[in-house]
């Protein structure tokens, strides 16, 4: 494989090419959860992340700019300064209920892998107008059709209310509730 990893050398052919669909509020797990779906918007994949993930996609897909750069936006700019670019994101493995995921770069030097968790790489993605895929293999075990693809209405309603939900869940967040998150 010429020193290349799996997903360095893996053609995304092999992949499912998704985009964010909605951050919310998972009911069950009581805990925010980025939706992701395939580009014909016939399969979902909910990712459960933290609150400070769901914040900064959050605000990215809403166009909100923070007047001072967070984690991802100093990602971003630190690969712009050092000339790499995002050349894709993707949710590769999942293992004992946990997703696994991959930043692949393009430097002067070549391509290279950066390990990473699948929320960071989607804060990255959106900041840097990258495309997001899922390996065949999560796809094809995690994925879910959407039931309610023929009803469009009833899944704009649902929309809406996990997005108010979710907006009023980061209204009530203070820097405190991070704190008791790192303990």
């Amino acid at each position: 494989m010429d020193g290349l990893s799996p997903w360095e050398s893996r053609e995304v052919e092999d992949m499912v090419r998704v985009k964010v669909k909605l951050v919310g509020i998972d009911q069950v797990a009581m805990c925010p959860v980025v939706v992701v779906t395939d580009m014909d918007e016939r399969h979902f994949l909910p990712i459960l992340v933290g609150p400070a993930e769901a914040n900064a996609i959050a605000m990215e897909l809403e166009g909100i700019k923070p007047p001072r750069p967070l984690t991802h936006d100093l990602m971003r700019d630190l690969l712009n300064k050092l000339d790499a670019q995002v050349d894709r994101v993707v949710i590769s493995d999942l293992r004992d209920e946990t997703y696994y995921g991959c930043i692949v770069l393009k430097t002067v030097t070549g391509k290279i892998e950066v390990d990473a968790r699948p929320s960071d790489a989607i804060a990255l993605a959106l900041r840097t107008h990258s495309p997001i895929f899922v390996s065949e293999t999560v796809a094809n075990r995690a994925m879910i059709p959407d039931r309610k693809a023929a009803d469009d209405q009833t899944s704009e309603d649902s929309l809406d209310k996990e997005a108010e939900e979710f907006r009023r869940f980061l209204a009530d967040l203070t820097p405190d509730d991070f704190r008791r998150n790192l303990q």
